[in-house]
């Protein structure tokens, strides 16, 4: 089976040894996505902002896969501080009020950069004719 390797550019994708999304057939798995653009962190302070620039990030991986938000039937949150989690929950309401995958939120205790207050993980499966 064809196996699909999706960048995001990132030098740390050869070093680490791994792709922003990879698909094998119908199904695509984005790996963990921070807010992160390049050397600039978008949403200093807000789970809000961050989780709605990294679904903007997410998004455009699963194209690249030929996937859609639509496609999502799993999602996994990681926050830093479980407090906020309606900042969370409202941004991904706000992207999937109506596929409704299924979903997680956990409290980690660090990612990888202090300044980062969530990281997102999803799955999607491309529906098949």
């Amino acid at each position: 089976m064809h196996r699909q390797l999706i960048s995001s550019g990132s030098p740390w994708e050869d070093v680490v040894g791994y792709s922003r999304a990879v698909r094998v057939g119908n199904v695509v798995e984005v790996a963990g996505t921070t807010a992160m653009d390049g050397d600039k962190l978008v949403g200093l302070g807000s789970v809000y902002l961050q989780t709605k620039y990294i679904f903007q990030k997410i998004e455009k991986a699963l194209a690249e896969a030929g996937a859609s938000l639509s496609d999502v039937v799993r999602t996994r949150m990681f926050v830093t501080d479980i407090s906020k989690w309606e900042e969370a929950g409202r941004a991904h309401g706000e992207v999937f009020a109506a596929i409704k995958p299924a979903s997680t939120m956990v409290e980690v205790s660090a990612l990888i950069d202090e300044r980062l207050l969530i990281e997102i993980e999803v799955t999607a499966v491309i529906p098949t004719v």
